[in-house]
């Protein structure tokens, strides 16, 4: 922070609670009297069931995988076995935990990939696309999937172009296999991360890490790949299915641009602005051998952090148990924010290549307000939760999820946390110089 500049966090003598978020200068209120606003999202009336409907309520169930696009990976079994490019005469011999495929109307497709950069498909997805078309029933569903794209584009591609973008594109989805509880009645019983097992979680998770590392070395024109998870339609999701996605960019954005200036100046700057800021205000939520989990300052919506405490960087680089201890704490916090309020979960990390070091951590945001006119006219926001209100009912609930095994054993919840849970290990193997960029202007 630059001298004379305001604390991250104070309270007023009314009770209002101003903030400014450490790494990007947003400016938040929390008004007294707003807090015990609803969190749940407003849904209609819970509609009973008929007998097998719960694997067909949407595309993304698994009574309709002719409706994604071909299969990359499933995870099958207790043991979440990987199977690769299953064949669409195949998909109902086994039953996928998980599933990974292309995004049927990506953020950045396989043409922008194709015209902007020069990129062509490997041999590796030619050949795919060669056997997939060869049989009647991989042609029939690339057929399909073409008109759909053709209809809301207006363009429309031979069958082989088709099948190569739809096989090689870059922007992924990876969807559990429940839409609802498993014996559920009614359709508002919905199967969210908070309501899978610890393991469950854990395959999920390290299932993203790998896609994430697999997407970055299959597109070398890729700066970044952004990893996020929109549940709820409140929070950006299509479809009340829990899913992942995983979008390669060709820049990084600007919010990770401007870290990468602070870090320039300052290689703790996670510590000492995050970190160490939560320990002093008392916003440590949780942590286990690995991760830590804060009350967010300065975000828009009510913000819980998960930060890393392993030396590593990227999600790939981490360890297996580097990975679970991310896992059960984002778990956890899924848990006892409920599934039934809007949540974003955004993944961050360094991008490869960049000088400087960044811890892999991630943000779960509750969508519980909606910016408007007073927002976009003062770019102040009104966060109806301050972190503190945030730490305090998310404790109670871990707390309970505890006492209920509901959680992974040995998370350490509120006041069972010290400051070496704290305590960020990201910069520890820096070297403290940038070879490209003396500047520190990368």
């Amino acid at each position: 922070m630059s001298t004379g500049a305001p604390p991250p966090i104070r309270r007023l003598p009314d009770g209002t609670v101003k903030q400014l978020g450490p790494l990007t200068g947003t400016r938040v209120w929390t008004v007294p009297g707003r807090a015990n606003r609803p969190l749940a999202a407003a849904r209609t009336e819970p509609r009973h069931l008929a007998p097998g409907e719960s694997d067909r309520l949407c595309a993304f169930c698994v009574d309709r995988q002719l409706e994604t696009t071909p299969e990359k990976v499933r995870l099958v079994g207790p043991d979440f076995t990987p199977i690769t490019h299953v064949p669409p005469a195949r998909l109902r011999d086994t039953t996928p935990e998980f599933r990974r495929f292309g995004n049927l109307f990506e953020i950045v497709s396989a043409e922008y990939w194709r015209e902007n950069h020069g990129f062509r498909q490997p041999s590796t997805i030619v050949e795919w696309a060669r056997e997939y078309l060869s049989t009647a029933e991989g042609r029939a569903h690339i057929a399909a999937l073409a008109d759909i794209r053709a209809a809301a584009s207006g363009v429309a591609v031979s069958l082989e172009e088709a099948a190569l973008d739809l096989l090689g594109g870059s922007h992924d989805v990876i969807v559990a296999r429940r839409h609802v509880l498993d014996g559920a009645t009614t359709d508002d019983q919905l199967a969210s991360s908070g309501t899978l097992t610890p393991d469950e979680h854990a395959a999920y998770t390290a299932f993203t890490v790998r896609s994430l590392a697999e997407i970055q070395a299959a597109q070398p024109h890729a700066a970044y790949v952004a990893v996020f998870q929109n549940w709820l339609r409140p929070a950006g999701a299509s479809f009340e299915h829990l899913h992942k996605q995983l979008v390669a960019i060709d820049e990084h954005g600007p919010q990770v641009d401007h870290e990468l200036r602070l870090l320039s100046h300052d290689r703790l700057l996670y510590q000492h602005e995050i970190a160490d800021l939560a320990v002093a205000e008392g916003l440590v939520v949780a942590a286990t051998d690995g991760a830590v989990a804060f009350a967010g300052v300065g975000h828009r919506y009510p913000t819980l952090e998960v930060y890393s405490t392993s030396t590593a960087n990227l999600p790939q680089e981490h360890s297996p148990a580097g990975i679970r201890a991310v896992s059960d704490l984002v778990h956890a916090l899924h848990a006892a924010t409920g599934p039934l309020v809007p949540t974003n979960e955004e993944w961050h990390y360094r991008p490869p290549g960049a000088p400087w070091p960044m811890p892999w951590r991630i943000m779960l945001k509750w969508r519980v307000s909606t910016p408007a006119g007073f927002e976009g006219g003062t770019k102040i926001y009104v966060n109806t939760i301050d972190p503190w209100e945030l730490r305090r009912r998310t404790v109670a609930e871990l707390e309970r999820l505890q006492a209920e095994g509901l959680i992974a054993p040995g998370i350490r919840v509120g006041d069972a946390c010290t400051p070496e849970d704290a305590h960020l290990r990201y910069a520890e193997s820096d070297d403290g110089a940038a070879p490209d960029d003396p500047d520190g202007e990368w």
